[in-house]
Protein backbone atom coordinates (compact mmCIF):
# COMPACT_ATOMS: atom_id res chain seq x y z
CA UNK A 1 0.00 0.00 0.00
CA UNK A 2 1.54 3.61 -0.85
CA UNK A 3 0.78 6.77 0.79
CA UNK A 4 1.33 10.27 0.13
CA UNK A 5 0.34 13.42 1.49
CA UNK A 6 -1.95 16.30 -0.31
CA UNK A 7 -2.46 19.70 0.31
CA UNK A 8 -6.28 20.97 -1.23
CA UNK A 9 -7.19 24.19 -1.38
CA UNK A 10 -10.92 24.43 0.72
CA UNK A 11 -13.90 26.96 0.00
CA UNK A 12 -12.44 29.49 2.68
CA UNK A 13 -9.35 30.16 0.94
CA UNK A 14 -7.66 27.79 3.39
CA UNK A 15 -5.21 25.04 2.15
CA UNK A 16 -6.19 21.36 4.04
CA UNK A 17 -3.55 18.65 4.56
CA UNK A 18 -4.75 15.02 4.26
CA UNK A 19 -2.96 12.03 4.10
CA UNK A 20 -4.01 9.35 1.31
CA UNK A 21 -3.88 5.65 1.13
CA UNK A 22 -3.72 3.30 -1.77
CA UNK A 23 -3.88 0.50 -2.90
CA UNK A 24 -2.76 0.13 -7.02
CA UNK A 25 -3.92 2.82 -8.37
CA UNK A 26 -7.78 2.51 -6.05
CA UNK A 27 -7.51 5.22 -3.23
CA UNK A 28 -8.73 2.80 0.62
CA UNK A 29 -8.09 5.77 2.85
CA UNK A 30 -7.71 9.43 3.31
CA UNK A 31 -7.23 11.15 6.68
CA UNK A 32 -7.71 14.67 7.19
CA UNK A 33 -4.92 16.12 9.01
CA UNK A 34 -6.60 20.41 9.21
CA UNK A 35 -6.70 23.22 7.70
CA UNK A 36 -4.36 25.98 7.67
CA UNK A 37 -4.42 29.79 6.64
CA UNK A 38 -0.71 30.76 6.70
CA UNK A 39 2.78 29.08 6.13
CA UNK A 40 3.67 28.75 10.05
CA UNK A 41 0.61 26.63 10.14
CA UNK A 42 0.71 24.42 6.95
CA UNK A 43 4.11 23.53 8.06
CA UNK A 44 2.90 22.29 11.44
CA UNK A 45 0.56 20.14 9.40
CA UNK A 46 2.41 18.71 7.05
CA UNK A 47 5.25 17.36 9.57
CA UNK A 48 2.78 15.75 11.24
CA UNK A 49 0.98 14.40 8.42
CA UNK A 50 4.60 12.91 7.54
CA UNK A 51 3.99 11.97 10.74
CA UNK A 52 1.53 9.58 9.90
CA UNK A 53 2.87 8.13 7.12
CA UNK A 54 3.49 4.31 6.52
CA UNK A 55 7.28 3.52 6.86
CA UNK A 56 9.06 3.66 3.83
CA UNK A 57 6.76 6.15 1.59
CA UNK A 58 7.19 9.22 0.48
CA UNK A 59 4.89 12.77 0.68
CA UNK A 60 4.34 14.76 -2.22
CA UNK A 61 2.53 18.21 -2.96
CA UNK A 62 0.19 17.61 -4.84
CA UNK A 63 -0.87 21.20 -5.85
CA UNK A 64 2.67 22.31 -5.78
CA UNK A 65 5.60 22.48 -8.71
CA UNK A 66 7.68 19.71 -6.62
CA UNK A 67 7.72 16.45 -4.28
CA UNK A 68 8.54 16.76 -1.31
CA UNK A 69 10.42 13.82 0.25
CA UNK A 70 9.45 12.98 3.75
CA UNK A 71 12.82 13.38 5.01
CA UNK A 72 13.15 17.06 4.22
CA UNK A 73 10.45 20.33 3.24
CA UNK A 74 10.28 21.99 -0.24
CA UNK A 75 11.61 25.43 -1.07
CA UNK A 76 7.85 26.26 -0.42
CA UNK A 77 5.57 27.11 2.41
CA UNK A 78 6.93 25.23 5.42
CA UNK A 79 11.15 25.59 4.34
CA UNK A 80 13.28 25.25 7.74
CA UNK A 81 10.64 23.58 9.39
CA UNK A 82 11.66 20.01 11.07
CA UNK A 83 10.48 18.39 13.93
CA UNK A 84 11.88 18.76 16.65
CA UNK A 85 10.40 15.68 19.22
CA UNK A 86 7.40 13.61 19.32
CA UNK A 87 6.02 12.12 22.44
CA UNK A 88 3.18 10.37 23.97
CA UNK A 89 2.34 13.85 26.14
CA UNK A 90 -0.71 12.84 26.30
CA UNK A 91 -1.07 9.57 27.84
CA UNK A 92 2.12 10.64 30.55
CA UNK A 93 -0.24 13.53 31.54
CA UNK A 94 -2.99 11.61 32.54
CA UNK A 95 -1.01 8.88 34.50
CA UNK A 96 0.72 12.06 36.21
CA UNK A 97 -2.50 13.48 36.92
CA UNK A 98 -3.61 10.69 38.74
CA UNK A 99 0.09 9.99 40.43
CA UNK A 100 -0.10 13.68 42.17
CA UNK A 101 -4.17 13.23 42.81
CA UNK A 102 -3.10 10.52 45.05
CA UNK A 103 -0.65 12.34 46.83
CA UNK A 104 2.38 10.73 45.51
CA UNK A 105 3.97 13.33 44.55
CA UNK A 106 5.03 13.85 48.26
CA UNK A 107 7.36 11.40 47.93
CA UNK A 108 9.40 14.09 46.10
CA UNK A 109 11.34 11.84 43.94
CA UNK A 110 10.89 12.18 39.94
CA UNK A 111 12.88 9.24 39.01
CA UNK A 112 10.75 6.96 41.62
CA UNK A 113 7.65 8.93 39.67
CA UNK A 114 9.23 7.70 36.06
CA UNK A 115 9.53 4.20 37.57
CA UNK A 116 6.59 3.88 38.59
CA UNK A 117 4.32 5.30 35.26
CA UNK A 118 6.76 3.59 33.23
CA UNK A 119 5.40 0.33 34.59
CA UNK A 120 1.69 1.05 33.83
CA UNK A 121 2.92 2.50 30.18
CA UNK A 122 5.01 -1.17 29.50
CA UNK A 123 6.17 -2.88 32.30
CA UNK A 124 9.98 -4.48 31.96
CA UNK A 125 13.14 -4.26 33.70
CA UNK A 126 14.40 -1.30 35.58
CA UNK A 127 17.37 -1.15 32.55
CA UNK A 128 14.72 -1.34 30.02
CA UNK A 129 12.69 1.07 31.57
CA UNK A 130 14.70 3.78 29.82
CA UNK A 131 14.11 2.70 26.42
CA UNK A 132 10.50 2.93 26.96
CA UNK A 133 10.59 6.59 29.13
CA UNK A 134 12.88 7.55 25.55
CA UNK A 135 10.02 6.12 23.10
CA UNK A 136 7.18 7.99 24.64
CA UNK A 137 9.42 11.23 25.06
CA UNK A 138 9.75 11.50 28.44
CA UNK A 139 13.38 12.79 30.01
CA UNK A 140 14.81 9.09 31.04
CA UNK A 141 17.00 9.10 34.01
CA UNK A 142 20.39 6.66 33.51
CA UNK A 143 20.74 3.15 34.70
CA UNK A 144 23.05 4.44 37.69
CA UNK A 145 20.33 7.18 38.91
CA UNK A 146 17.58 4.42 38.64
CA UNK A 147 19.39 2.13 40.86
CA UNK A 148 20.35 4.59 43.00
CA UNK A 149 16.13 5.62 43.32
CA UNK A 150 15.85 1.99 44.11
CA UNK A 151 18.48 2.52 47.32
CA UNK A 152 16.54 5.71 48.59
CA UNK A 153 13.30 3.88 47.91
CA UNK A 154 14.37 1.59 50.84
CA UNK A 155 16.20 4.07 53.28
CA UNK A 156 13.64 6.53 53.18
CA UNK A 157 10.62 4.48 53.21
CA UNK A 158 8.81 5.46 50.34
CA UNK A 159 6.36 2.56 50.92
CA UNK A 160 5.27 4.14 54.02
CA UNK A 161 4.52 7.29 52.25
CA UNK A 162 2.59 5.50 49.85
CA UNK A 163 0.70 3.82 51.94
CA UNK A 164 -0.55 6.43 54.16
CA UNK A 165 -1.60 8.42 51.11
CA UNK A 166 -3.33 5.30 49.84
CA UNK A 167 -4.95 5.21 53.12
CA UNK A 168 -5.87 9.01 52.76
CA UNK A 169 -7.74 8.65 49.86
CA UNK A 170 -9.76 5.75 51.17
CA UNK A 171 -10.56 7.92 54.31
CA UNK A 172 -12.28 10.64 52.40
CA UNK A 173 -15.32 8.44 51.86
CA UNK A 174 -15.26 7.92 55.53
CA UNK A 175 -13.10 5.47 57.89
CA UNK A 176 -11.19 2.48 56.67
CA UNK A 177 -13.29 -0.30 58.75
CA UNK A 178 -12.75 -3.16 56.62
CA UNK A 179 -10.06 -4.65 54.64
CA UNK A 180 -9.70 -7.59 52.29
CA UNK A 181 -6.15 -9.78 52.70
CA UNK A 182 -5.18 -12.72 50.25
CA UNK A 183 -1.34 -13.52 49.50
CA UNK A 184 0.32 -14.84 46.66
CA UNK A 185 3.86 -15.78 45.36
CA UNK A 186 6.60 -13.94 43.18
CA UNK A 187 9.13 -16.48 41.81
CA UNK A 188 12.80 -15.77 40.56
CA UNK A 189 14.68 -16.97 37.70
CA UNK A 190 17.38 -18.46 39.96
CA UNK A 191 18.50 -21.65 40.87
CA UNK A 192 19.63 -21.21 44.65
CA UNK A 193 18.12 -20.24 47.31
CA UNK A 194 18.39 -17.75 49.91
CA UNK A 195 17.07 -16.50 53.24
CA UNK A 196 14.36 -15.09 51.38
CA UNK A 197 13.92 -16.58 48.56
CA UNK A 198 12.82 -20.09 49.22
CA UNK A 199 11.11 -23.16 47.47
CA UNK A 200 7.65 -23.40 48.93
CA UNK A 201 3.95 -24.05 48.49
CA UNK A 202 2.94 -22.73 45.05
CA UNK A 203 -0.30 -22.38 43.55
CA UNK A 204 1.08 -22.91 40.23
CA UNK A 205 3.15 -25.69 41.63
CA UNK A 206 6.72 -24.24 40.69
CA UNK A 207 9.78 -25.38 42.11
CA UNK A 208 11.60 -22.23 41.81
CA UNK A 209 12.64 -19.78 44.75
CA UNK A 210 9.95 -17.73 45.68
CA UNK A 211 8.64 -14.89 47.99
CA UNK A 212 4.99 -14.30 49.76
CA UNK A 213 3.64 -11.20 49.09
CA UNK A 214 0.54 -9.81 51.22
CA UNK A 215 -1.50 -7.51 50.21
CA UNK A 216 -4.57 -5.34 51.86
CA UNK A 217 -7.17 -3.76 49.99
CA UNK A 218 -10.17 -1.92 50.44
CA UNK A 219 -13.61 -3.71 49.86
CA UNK A 220 -13.43 -1.53 46.08
CA UNK A 221 -10.09 -3.68 45.24
CA UNK A 222 -8.23 -0.24 46.09
CA UNK A 223 -4.04 -1.07 47.63
CA UNK A 224 -3.66 0.01 50.98
CA UNK A 225 -0.02 -2.27 52.11
CA UNK A 226 1.55 -4.18 50.80
CA UNK A 227 4.32 -6.74 52.81
CA UNK A 228 7.33 -9.61 51.96
CA UNK A 229 7.60 -12.88 53.39
CA UNK A 230 9.71 -15.64 52.94
CA UNK A 231 8.65 -18.14 50.33
CA UNK A 232 8.41 -20.98 52.79
CA UNK A 233 6.38 -19.23 54.93
CA UNK A 234 3.21 -20.32 55.75
CA UNK A 235 0.20 -18.26 54.81
CA UNK A 236 -2.01 -17.76 57.71
CA UNK A 237 1.90 -16.76 59.62
CA UNK A 238 1.08 -13.57 57.45
CA UNK A 239 -2.14 -11.97 58.23
CA UNK A 240 -1.69 -11.12 62.00
CA UNK A 241 1.54 -8.79 61.31
CA UNK A 242 0.53 -7.43 58.06
CA UNK A 243 -2.78 -6.13 59.95
CA UNK A 244 -0.35 -4.93 63.46
CA UNK A 245 1.63 -2.78 60.93
CA UNK A 246 -1.35 -1.24 59.21
CA UNK A 247 -3.79 -0.21 62.43
CA UNK A 248 -0.11 0.52 64.07
CA UNK A 249 0.78 2.71 60.44
CA UNK A 250 -2.85 4.33 60.28
CA UNK A 251 -3.65 4.39 63.68
CA UNK A 252 -6.80 2.40 62.68
CA UNK A 253 -8.69 0.45 65.18
CA UNK A 254 -12.07 -1.83 64.67
CA UNK A 255 -10.42 -3.43 61.98
CA UNK A 256 -12.45 -5.83 60.03
CA UNK A 257 -10.36 -8.21 58.14
CA UNK A 258 -11.59 -10.44 55.37
CA UNK A 259 -9.99 -13.58 54.17
CA UNK A 260 -10.43 -16.90 52.76
CA UNK A 261 -11.04 -20.16 54.32
CA UNK A 262 -7.12 -20.92 53.97
CA UNK A 263 -6.99 -18.68 57.33
CA UNK A 264 -9.75 -20.60 59.13
CA UNK A 265 -8.29 -22.16 62.04
CA UNK A 266 -9.26 -22.06 65.53
CA UNK A 267 -5.93 -20.88 66.96
CA UNK A 268 -5.87 -18.63 63.69
CA UNK A 269 -9.17 -16.80 64.37
CA UNK A 270 -8.14 -16.61 68.34
CA UNK A 271 -5.04 -14.94 67.70
CA UNK A 272 -6.49 -12.27 65.10
CA UNK A 273 -9.52 -11.76 68.15
CA UNK A 274 -6.70 -11.19 70.97
CA UNK A 275 -4.66 -8.77 68.60
CA UNK A 276 -7.99 -6.60 68.63
CA UNK A 277 -9.07 -7.77 65.42
CA UNK A 278 -12.71 -8.57 63.73
CA UNK A 279 -13.00 -10.98 60.67
CA UNK A 280 -14.99 -12.79 58.11
CA UNK A 281 -13.67 -16.12 56.66
CA UNK A 282 -14.61 -18.38 54.51
CA UNK A 283 -16.29 -22.17 56.17
CA UNK A 284 -15.41 -25.54 55.16
CA UNK A 285 -18.62 -26.26 53.62
CA UNK A 286 -17.66 -30.19 55.34
CA UNK A 287 -19.03 -28.66 58.58
CA UNK A 288 -22.36 -27.71 57.23
CA UNK A 289 -24.17 -30.70 58.47
CA UNK A 290 -23.20 -30.27 61.79
CA UNK A 291 -24.17 -26.73 61.89
CA UNK A 292 -27.28 -27.20 59.76
CA UNK A 293 -28.42 -30.68 61.72
CA UNK A 294 -31.69 -28.95 62.30
CA UNK A 295 -32.57 -27.78 59.07
CA UNK A 296 -31.48 -31.13 57.66
CA UNK A 297 -33.93 -32.88 60.72
CA UNK A 298 -37.13 -30.99 59.79
CA UNK A 299 -36.63 -29.74 56.31
CA UNK A 300 -34.27 -32.31 54.38
CA UNK A 301 -31.96 -31.29 51.78
CA UNK A 302 -34.76 -28.16 50.73
CA UNK A 303 -33.40 -24.85 50.38
CA UNK A 304 -35.12 -21.97 49.01
CA UNK A 305 -32.61 -19.94 46.63
CA UNK A 306 -30.88 -16.79 48.49
CA UNK A 307 -32.15 -18.86 52.11
CA UNK A 308 -29.65 -17.81 54.85
CA UNK A 309 -29.29 -19.43 57.85
CA UNK A 310 -27.49 -18.95 60.88
CA UNK A 311 -25.71 -21.36 63.29
CA UNK A 312 -23.11 -21.30 66.03
CA UNK A 313 -19.94 -23.40 66.43
CA UNK A 314 -17.31 -24.45 69.01
CA UNK A 315 -13.94 -23.85 67.64
CA UNK A 316 -11.13 -25.57 69.27
CA UNK A 317 -10.87 -27.07 72.27
CA UNK A 318 -9.87 -26.68 75.94
CA UNK A 319 -8.97 -23.69 77.03
CA UNK A 320 -8.70 -22.61 73.37
CA UNK A 321 -12.29 -22.96 72.76
CA UNK A 322 -14.59 -20.15 71.59
CA UNK A 323 -18.00 -20.11 70.05
CA UNK A 324 -17.90 -18.58 66.83
CA UNK A 325 -21.31 -17.23 64.42
CA UNK A 326 -21.25 -19.04 61.38
CA UNK A 327 -23.78 -18.10 58.64
CA UNK A 328 -24.49 -20.42 55.43
CA UNK A 329 -26.56 -19.01 52.31
CA UNK A 330 -28.02 -21.66 49.46
CA UNK A 331 -27.90 -20.28 45.69
CA UNK A 332 -29.74 -22.15 43.21
CA UNK A 333 -26.51 -21.35 40.24
CA UNK A 334 -24.39 -22.58 43.00
CA UNK A 335 -26.03 -25.21 43.08
CA UNK A 336 -25.77 -25.94 39.78
CA UNK A 337 -22.33 -25.25 39.18
CA UNK A 338 -21.68 -27.54 42.26
CA UNK A 339 -23.62 -30.36 40.61
CA UNK A 340 -22.21 -30.16 37.47
CA UNK A 341 -18.85 -30.66 39.08
CA UNK A 342 -20.07 -33.57 41.12
CA UNK A 343 -21.25 -35.32 38.14
CA UNK A 344 -17.54 -34.82 36.55
CA UNK A 345 -15.93 -35.96 39.65
CA UNK A 346 -18.79 -39.31 39.90
CA UNK A 347 -18.01 -40.31 35.71
CA UNK A 348 -14.19 -40.06 36.74
CA UNK A 349 -14.91 -42.39 39.68
CA UNK A 350 -16.99 -44.69 37.57
CA UNK A 351 -14.68 -45.22 35.03
CA UNK A 352 -11.30 -45.43 37.65
CA UNK A 353 -13.41 -48.11 39.13
CA UNK A 354 -14.63 -50.42 36.21
CA UNK A 355 -10.96 -50.35 34.92
CA UNK A 356 -11.78 -48.25 32.29
CA UNK A 357 -8.61 -45.95 32.96
CA UNK A 358 -5.68 -46.63 34.99
CA UNK A 359 -5.90 -46.12 39.15
CA UNK A 360 -5.56 -42.26 40.22
CA UNK A 361 -6.49 -40.40 43.25
CA UNK A 362 -10.14 -39.32 42.62
CA UNK A 363 -12.61 -37.81 44.91
CA UNK A 364 -15.14 -40.73 45.29
CA UNK A 365 -13.24 -43.97 44.53
CA UNK A 366 -13.14 -46.09 47.96
CA UNK A 367 -10.38 -48.61 47.75
CA UNK A 368 -11.17 -51.42 50.26
CA UNK A 369 -7.61 -53.69 49.71
CA UNK A 370 -7.58 -54.38 46.02
CA UNK A 371 -11.60 -53.34 45.30
CA UNK A 372 -12.35 -50.50 44.24
CA UNK A 373 -15.62 -48.97 44.41
CA UNK A 374 -17.96 -45.88 43.92
CA UNK A 375 -17.92 -43.83 47.38
CA UNK A 376 -21.65 -43.45 47.47
CA UNK A 377 -22.25 -42.11 50.82
CA UNK A 378 -19.38 -39.60 50.13
CA UNK A 379 -21.19 -38.51 46.49
CA UNK A 380 -24.75 -38.19 48.71
CA UNK A 381 -23.53 -36.14 51.08
CA UNK A 382 -21.77 -33.78 47.94
CA UNK A 383 -24.96 -33.37 47.03
CA UNK A 384 -26.55 -32.73 49.93
CA UNK A 385 -24.16 -30.25 50.59
CA UNK A 386 -24.18 -28.14 46.93
CA UNK A 387 -25.70 -24.86 46.51
CA UNK A 388 -24.04 -23.97 50.56
CA UNK A 389 -21.77 -21.56 51.31
CA UNK A 390 -20.61 -20.79 54.68
CA UNK A 391 -18.94 -17.86 56.72
CA UNK A 392 -17.27 -17.55 60.30
CA UNK A 393 -17.21 -14.17 61.65
CA UNK A 394 -16.85 -12.67 65.63
CA UNK A 395 -19.00 -9.80 64.64
CA UNK A 396 -22.28 -10.25 66.14
CA UNK A 397 -25.99 -9.87 64.30
CA UNK A 398 -26.32 -6.49 66.27
CA UNK A 399 -23.39 -5.42 63.86
CA UNK A 400 -23.71 -6.49 60.78
CA UNK A 401 -26.51 -9.41 59.61
CA UNK A 402 -25.80 -12.36 57.74
CA UNK A 403 -26.83 -10.68 54.60
CA UNK A 404 -23.79 -7.95 55.28
CA UNK A 405 -21.05 -10.77 56.20
CA UNK A 406 -22.11 -12.68 52.82
CA UNK A 407 -21.93 -9.45 50.79
CA UNK A 408 -18.24 -8.41 52.35
CA UNK A 409 -16.65 -11.61 51.84
CA UNK A 410 -17.99 -11.75 48.12
CA UNK A 411 -15.74 -8.43 48.16
CA UNK A 412 -12.62 -10.66 48.22
CA UNK A 413 -13.00 -11.03 44.78
CA UNK A 414 -11.05 -7.65 44.38
CA UNK A 415 -7.97 -8.88 46.28
CA UNK A 416 -7.59 -11.12 43.53
CA UNK A 417 -7.72 -9.05 40.68
CA UNK A 418 -5.85 -6.52 42.32
CA UNK A 419 -3.34 -9.75 42.43
CA UNK A 420 -4.35 -10.67 38.45
CA UNK A 421 -3.04 -6.56 37.43
CA UNK A 422 -0.05 -6.70 39.04
CA UNK A 423 1.21 -9.20 37.68
CA UNK A 424 -0.56 -9.02 34.52
CA UNK A 425 -0.41 -5.58 33.39
CA UNK A 426 2.00 -4.34 35.28
CA UNK A 427 4.31 -7.82 35.15
CA UNK A 428 5.32 -7.63 39.01
CA UNK A 429 7.05 -11.38 37.86
CA UNK A 430 9.16 -12.71 37.16
CA UNK A 431 11.69 -10.73 40.24
CA UNK A 432 15.19 -9.66 38.45
CA UNK A 433 16.62 -8.63 42.02
CA UNK A 434 18.81 -11.01 44.52
CA UNK A 435 19.26 -8.67 47.20
CA UNK A 436 15.76 -8.12 49.96
CA UNK A 437 16.62 -4.04 49.83
CA UNK A 438 15.83 -3.85 45.88
CA UNK A 439 13.06 -6.32 45.99
CA UNK A 440 11.13 -4.24 48.49
CA UNK A 441 11.95 -1.25 46.09
CA UNK A 442 10.44 -2.94 43.53
CA UNK A 443 7.30 -4.51 45.00
CA UNK A 444 7.39 -0.69 45.95
CA UNK A 445 7.32 0.81 42.78
CA UNK A 446 4.19 -2.17 41.82
CA UNK A 447 2.52 -1.51 44.83
CA UNK A 448 2.52 2.55 43.46
CA UNK A 449 1.70 1.61 39.91
CA UNK A 450 -0.90 -0.40 41.00
CA UNK A 451 -2.86 2.30 43.04
CA UNK A 452 -2.17 4.39 40.23
CA UNK A 453 -3.81 2.25 37.40
CA UNK A 454 -6.76 0.71 40.11
CA UNK A 455 -7.19 4.69 40.51
CA UNK A 456 -7.58 5.21 36.83
CA UNK A 457 -9.91 2.25 36.15
CA UNK A 458 -11.92 3.36 38.80
CA UNK A 459 -12.42 6.90 37.55
CA UNK A 460 -12.71 6.05 33.46
CA UNK A 461 -14.52 3.01 33.94
CA UNK A 462 -12.08 1.51 30.98
CA UNK A 463 -9.62 -1.39 31.66
CA UNK A 464 -6.04 -0.33 32.29
CA UNK A 465 -4.40 -2.18 28.97
CA UNK A 466 -7.68 0.04 26.69
CA UNK A 467 -6.40 3.18 28.24
CA UNK A 468 -2.27 2.63 27.21
CA UNK A 469 -3.72 1.37 24.35
CA UNK A 470 -5.79 4.27 23.44
CA UNK A 471 -3.80 7.06 24.10
CA UNK A 472 -0.14 6.00 23.82
CA UNK A 473 -0.42 6.55 20.19
CA UNK A 474 -2.13 9.94 20.07
CA UNK A 475 1.69 12.20 19.29
CA UNK A 476 2.05 15.45 20.27
CA UNK A 477 4.84 16.82 17.64
CA UNK A 478 7.03 19.67 18.28
CA UNK A 479 8.51 21.91 15.04
CA UNK A 480 10.85 24.07 14.88
CA UNK A 481 10.84 26.65 11.93
CA UNK A 482 13.68 29.12 11.78
CA UNK A 483 14.14 28.94 15.63
CA UNK A 484 10.64 29.12 16.17
CA UNK A 485 8.80 26.27 18.06
CA UNK A 486 5.07 25.00 17.94
CA UNK A 487 3.44 22.38 19.17
CA UNK A 488 0.87 20.43 17.22
CA UNK A 489 -1.07 18.58 19.44
CA UNK A 490 -2.72 14.84 18.62
CA UNK A 491 -6.08 14.41 16.88
CA UNK A 492 -8.23 12.78 19.36
CA UNK A 493 -10.37 8.98 18.92
CA UNK A 494 -13.85 8.85 20.44
CA UNK A 495 -12.33 6.59 22.66
CA UNK A 496 -9.61 9.18 23.55
CA UNK A 497 -12.63 11.77 24.10
CA UNK A 498 -14.46 9.82 26.37
CA UNK A 499 -11.35 9.12 28.63
CA UNK A 500 -10.25 12.35 29.08
CA UNK A 501 -14.08 13.71 29.90
CA UNK A 502 -13.71 11.75 32.90
CA UNK A 503 -10.48 13.10 34.62
CA UNK A 504 -10.89 15.58 36.83
CA UNK A 505 -8.90 18.26 37.12
CA UNK A 506 -5.13 18.42 38.35
CA UNK A 507 -4.89 20.34 41.31
CA UNK A 508 -2.17 22.43 41.58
Amino acid sequence: MASFIRKVPTASGARAVQVVHKQGRQVVGIEHIGSAHDDSRLAVLMEVARARLLPGQDSFDLTSRGATSSTGTSSGAGAGAQVAGMSSRLLWDVLAGAYQRLGFAAVGDETFKRLVLARIIEPTSKADTIRVLDEIGVSAPSLRTVFRCLDRCVARDYRDQISKACVARCAAGGPVVMVMYDVTTLHFEAEKEDQLRRVGMSKEHRVDPQVQVGLLVDPHGFPLEIHLFEGNKAETKTLIPVLSAFAQRHEVTDLVVVADAGMLSAGNLNALEDAGFSFIVGSRISKAPYDLAEHFTRHGDYFADGQILESARVMGTGKAARARRVIYQYKFTRYSHDNRAINAMVARAEKITTGATPMAKARFVKVTGATKELDQGLIDRARQLAGLKGYVTNLPATTMDGQGVIDAYHDLYQVERSFRMAKSDLRARPVFHHDRDAIEAHLTVVFAALAVARELQAVTGVSLRKLVQTLRPLRTVTIDIDGHTITAKPQLSADAEQILATLPPVAG
